[in-house]
């Protein structure tokens, strides 16, 4: 599996932490099918009025081969997810900049690969669901009488056409509700939690968005086949030659879908369905944002590359930069000898390499987002728009540059190469980085709010489209450590120097790291003063997906705010010393009189 690594080293470390990790995922969704299959086996065979009944049809149908082979399938379903998962996944949430570049998303031949084979593994689960529930649900094929000759011939059994339809037509809408949800979007927390109680936690919500996706998709499935579901009757009874029992009521009218007993199995199954996919997310999520621990320096020469500087220096692989990150902000809190480390000197030379390193990343990616700031306010100041976009969008996409470093730092233009999210196998077989679609469809994968996973759909950009140079996705700072992961490590990290450094080396960068912080956070109060879009979030009844963007500038100001107080409140009047600006003293000065 390719995951787009420069160096072998970085291939290898990638391999141990997120491939192991998402194997470790897949394998507990698995154990967890015996549970989930157990609570659908009792739903399915619920008695009210003959509770012993119920319990021993359930406990005989849990022992019986056929529910032994549905557990095996789904396995199979529940591998191929987790596969797709880790293909899929995005450390950036992309919105498509207008309707047509999301028509072109989900029309693209890598997404059609993807509806298609989810299509598929929701006919297999429905399938199993079927042959679980039994009796008029059972097979395809049931015999009946012919009611003008009274022969006993083979029939089409719609009630199980029905329920495999719907397990399509599920399939296809968590396929095309993960590219409008982001759903395959990793997000960072910024309170670590153990896996256990983090899971534990999410659970009420899985079930009830299983709940509630498995009742709409039931709704709109059912009108579907009321409006079409004459076609696809006709054109499998005609091929597999089975004949149409005229004595039953047809499903595609409104007497035979308004049976009760025919939509609560169906809803029951679609949750099942449902139910089975979010919680392979799920884990997958929890795993691979699981906190990794990055030694800060290395003792052999071959390791150095698996070193936190070096990691946090890393372009490629992005979700390893997105743990290093991590790292860095639990370190600087939480771990005083590694701490100590980040501030020792080199044997022999003396130098504070792993300072350097780490504080250079750091305001490198700052000082990039403060100039990103300001050029969008520039270019609002000079047009009073920035293209087709609202101008509050613009200040996510930069945030992504303080998390995931997707372009070269050192230098002000954009890599003209796309980068790609790490996991990705389908590159070289559905499609290179120059396979694009036609303009209109293609959102701008140049511009700071593309992601990873829009640059492996769509490739590089034709500069003539309507969305080239537009701001994209307000999302870009759900899919990776926030930015306070480098600004709070970073001042947590100066904050406990002034106790902890017994060789000065933060002392040399400080009157930069003050800048630097002071100049974003006015370029971000700036910000405040353009007109912004509503920062009220999606109001939506459950969604996998994180909707909770629009707040972000709110944050990225609060975290600032909080940074420089965390050093001030520490450094007192020791700040006065510091070879500032003018300017830039009497911030902090305001700072130091807790007026700001």
């Amino acid at each position: 599996m390719k995951c787009g690594c420069a160096r072998p080293d970085s291939h290898l470390i990638y391999f141990q932490v997120v491939i192991w990790r998402a194997v470790a995922s897949i394998a507990w969704s698995v154990l967890l099918l015996p549970v989930t299959t157990a609570v659908f086996v009792l739903l399915s065979r619920f008695s009210l009025f003959h509770p012993i009944q119920w319990i021993s049809d359930c406990t005989s149908l849990l022992a019986a081969s056929s529910t032994i082979f549905s557990l095996v399938v789904l396995c199979g379903v529940v591998l191929i997810t987790g596969f797709f998962n880790l293909e899929f996944y995005t450390l950036v949430p992309s919105i498509p900049c207008s309707r047509m570049a999301l028509l072109g998303t989900v029309l693209h031949p890598r997404q059609c690969v993807h509806s298609l084979v989810y299509c598929t593994m929701g006919m297999l689960v429905m399938w199993c669901a079927s042959v679980t529930i039994g009796g008029r649900y059972s097979t395809l094929g049931t015999t009946c009488r012919q009611s003008e000759s009274g022969e006993v011939v083979t029939c089409l059994n719609e009630y199980h056409l029905f329920i495999l339809l719907a397990g399509a037509f599920m399939g296809y809408s968590h396929s095309f509700l993960g590219v409008v949800q982001n759903m395959y979007y990793v997000s960072f927390q910024p309170i670590q939690q153990y896996k256990y109680p983090r899971f534990k936690g999410c659970l009420p919500m899985v079930v009830k968005c299983s709940v509630i996706q498995a009742l709409y998709s039931a709704r709109n499935f059912a009108a579907f086949y009321f409006f079409f579901g004459y076609a696809p009757k006709t054109w499998i009874s005609s091929t597999l030659n089975l004949q149409i029992d005229s004595s039953l009521q047809p499903l595609d009218s409104l007497t035979g879908l308004l049976d009760l007993s025919l939509l609560y199995h169906l809803s029951i199954s679609g949750t099942f369905l449902y139910l089975t996919w979010y919680l392979t997310v799920l884990l997958f999520r929890i795993y691979v944002t699981e906190a990794y621990s990055f030694p800060v320096q290395s003792t052999f020469t071959e390791d150095a590359e698996q070193s936190l500087p070096k990691v946090l220096a890393e372009k490629n692989t992005l979700v390893m930069k997105f743990l290093a990150l991590q790292d860095l902000a639990l370190l600087s809190q939480h771990s005083l000898s590694r701490r100590l480390e980040v501030f020792s000197l080199s044997q022999p030379g003396g130098h504070a390499h792993n300072w350097n390193a780490i504080s250079r990343e750091c305001l490198s990616l700052l000082s990039e987002l403060t100039q990103r700031l300001v050029a969008h306010q520039d270019a609002v100041a000079s047009n009073g728009r920035v293209k087709s976009q609202s101008a509050s969008n613009f200040i996510f996409p930069v945030l992504s540059v303080v998390v995931s470093g997707t372009e070269d730092i050192a230098e002000t233009p954009r890599l003209s190469v796309p980068l790609r999210t790490p996991g990705s196998v389908f590159k070289s077989s559905v499609g290179g980085a120059n396979s694009a679609l036609t303009a209109p469809f293609t959102p701008d994968v140049d511009s700071p709010f593309s992601s990873p996973a829009i640059r492996r759909l769509v490739g590089q950009q034709d500069p003539q489209s309507p969305c080239f140079g537009t701001v994209q996705s307000p999302h870009i700072m759900r899919r990776g450590p926030k930015p306070w992961s480098a600004s709070t490590g970073l001042s947590h990290l100066v904050a406990a120097s002034f106790s902890e450094d017994q060789f000065g080396v933060v002392q040399t960068t400080l009157p930069n790291i003050l800048s630097c912080l002071v100049v974003l956070l006015e370029a971000v109060d700036r910000h405040f003063k353009l007109p912004h879009a509503s920062s009220k979030p999606v109001r939506t009844i459950c969604s996998m997906g994180d909707s909770t963007y629009k707040t972000l500038r709110f944050l990225l100001r609060a975290v600032l705010k909080t940074t420089i107080y965390k050093i001030t409140t520490t450094f007192g009047e020791h700040l006065n010393a510091v070879n500032i600006s003018t300017e830039h003293r009497k911030r902090l000065q305001q700072f130091l009189e807790f007026k700001d």
